[in-house]
């Protein structure tokens, strides 16, 4: 599978990208496009290669850890599937490769999923924390919301940064999706400072938000005099 990797490798891409990565060695990074692993992640899924290199692990390449994350994908069975992210969460290590987990069968499988988000977000492992809250945003602001996951997510204690960007990114996108219930953990002051203001600052990005909620978000920053110190 490596062969297949360098053969499409840009070493431009790989430079570019090094420098958004910056929790990874740019020595494993091999410089390929996320549209052509998506392809090679389709055109060799279900192959004994495929299933060969599933099975290796750890990987050597960060490439190698997204296309491992884009064949997970594309497994139809939901017991099979959430084995094999449970196994494969543990040797992620970067934010990218952590998003681009996105399991299609998992949409099909709400209350199966859910006892697994518990799990996740209850990991020592932040990216393992970082995708358990992605997975309760993803599937869970909508139809199939209760105003007890919210509380979850604002309830995880982390010093790690890319688990508490993902906690702001949660509360600003519940915040487009259930205003309701969401604005009063800013109101109260329930999250650590850095995200209540990050979570305002995401939220007034968005264009999902209204101007008047925009408006309504920005009277509740949190500066130093009002928030301790």
């Amino acid at each position: 599978m490596q062969q297949r990797l360098f053969q499409q490798q840009d070493l431009s891409y790989k430079n570019f990208h090094a420098k958004l990565m910056p929790t990874i060695d740019p020595d494993t990074i091999i410089g390929v496009r996320i549209p052509v692993l998506r392809k090679i992640a389709k055109d060799v899924y279900g192959t004994p290669e495929a299933v060969a290199f599933m099975a290796k692990l750890p990987h050597t390449y960060y490439e190698e850890n997204n296309l491992h994350a884009f064949l997970i994908a594309q497994i139809p069975d939901f017991d099979t599937c959430v084995a094999a992210v449970d196994a494969f969460l543990p040797y992620i290590d970067n934010w990218a490769t952590c998003d681009s987990l996105r399991p299609v069968c998992f949409r099909q499988h709400p209350a199966e999923l859910l006892p697994w988000i518990q799990k996740w977000m209850a990991s020592s492992a932040p990216y393992t924390v970082r995708f358990g809250i992605e997975m309760l945003m993803t599937y869970y602001l909508d139809d199939h919301f209760t105003t007890e996951y919210p509380k979850w997510v604002a309830g995880i204690q982390s010093g790690e940064y890319y688990v508490n960007m993902m906690i702001a990114w949660y509360f600003a996108t519940a915040l487009s999706k259930q205003w309701a219930a969401v604005v009063p953990y800013l109101e109260g002051k329930s999250l650590p400072v850095w995200v209540h203001n990050k979570t305002i600052q995401k939220a007034v990005e968005s264009y999902r938000i209204t101007a008047e909620q925009k408006a309504y978000l920005r009277t509740l920053i949190l500066h130093k005099s009002t928030a301790g110190g």
